[in-house]
């Protein structure tokens, strides 16, 4: 029966677009579950951190950014694409691109695991790349500027406002899930 009512979440919730939830094992038989949150992946937001972390600084992307890493556009990628593959890869070219940020920006770039999701889901949204211009480029870093981030981050007081902003809007959205036993009503 428990079994059947995560099932049931699980499908509200992806119905819902709010998070999808994916259960494995009994429950109550002395067998270890997992249980994995997926984050919304938002290609706008990906968009946006791509530019502030400093990404463009060696990626190109809609051919707008850097030429010191390879370009990293959606239509030469694979139609479908499982996330983890791109994190994988990633994690291959830590220790290059690690260097390469610490050159280049003075420090290395962090993530924080819905800032990865959303990026990845930039990078394979091709619609989304190429609103990703020179412009856009431009403003981002304008914008970056007036907040005293010259290389494109956030300085630590801007940070802390920023991922409590986000834990409040991401809270907000697992308790609709959580709080209530009955989906959405639109």
């Amino acid at each position: 029966m428990k079994t059947l009512k995560i099932v049931a979440l699980a499908a509200v919730v992806g119905l819902a677009g709010v998070t999808t939830i994916w259960a494995q094992g009994d429950h109550g038989d002395g067998v270890t579950t997992t249980r994995l949150l997926m984050p919304i992946m938002n290609a706008n937001r990906g968009m946006e951190l791509f530019a502030s972390k400093g990404c463009a600084t060696c990626h190109a992307v809609n051919g707008v950014g850097g030429e010191d890493a390879s370009p990293l556009d959606a239509h030469d990628m694979d139609e479908y694409m499982n996330p983890f593959d791109l994190a994988a890869k990633m994690w291959l070219m830590a220790p290059y691109m690690i260097a390469a940020q610490e050159d280049e920006l003075g420090e290395q770039i962090l993530f924080t695991g819905d800032e990865l999701s959303n990026l990845i889901a930039f990078l394979h949204d091709d619609a989304q790349q190429k609103l990703f211009t020179e412009e856009f480029l431009e403003i981002m870093s304008a914008d970056a500027s007036k907040h005293g981030d010259g290389d494109g981050g956030h300085d630590d007081g801007e940070e802390e406002d920023h991922d409590e902003e986000e834990e409040e809007h991401d809270e907000s959205e697992t308790e609709e899930v959580h709080d209530d036993d009955e989906a959405p009503h639109d």
